[in-house]
């Protein structure tokens, strides 16, 4: 068993990953492929305004909403979502998530081990 504290965990600037575009990014990563044969698992924070591109995963995300007001949105559909809101996304189903112009934005992403990310 891991006990792992949200302060003690390293947060990484992301803004530079080719996913991210518009204001920055901040990756805090707690569970991946050294601790878990299952489950990647980070706290990812956007700044207002910042957002990534459209992309799939190989494998179903879970999105867990913990702080501010975002944006989720398919090809179709974008969706306003807030602090407890939950959001399953298919493997393959073609999104983007990110912060609204006026609020910052945090969610807890968890995705299989071994899935990958490809940018549309």
């Amino acid at each position: 068993m891991r006990i792992i504290k949200q302060p003690e965990v390293a947060k990484e600037e992301a803004t530079n990953r080719p996913i991210f575009f518009g204001g920055k990014v901040f990756s805090q990563g707690f569970v991946n492929s050294d601790n878990s044969k299952f489950f990647n698992m980070a706290m990812i924070s956007f700044e207002k305004g910042a957002r990534n591109k459209f992309h799939v995963h190989s494998s179903d995300q879970i999105l867990y909403v913990t702080n501010g007001t975002g944006i989720v949105a398919t090809e179709y559909q974008e969706y306003i979502v807030s602090s407890g809101t939950t959001i399953h996304v298919a493997a393959g189903e073609k999104h983007w998530h990110g912060a609204t112009d006026n609020s910052e934005f945090t969610h807890i992403t968890i995705t299989s081990v071994g899935s990958t990310t490809e940018i549309l």
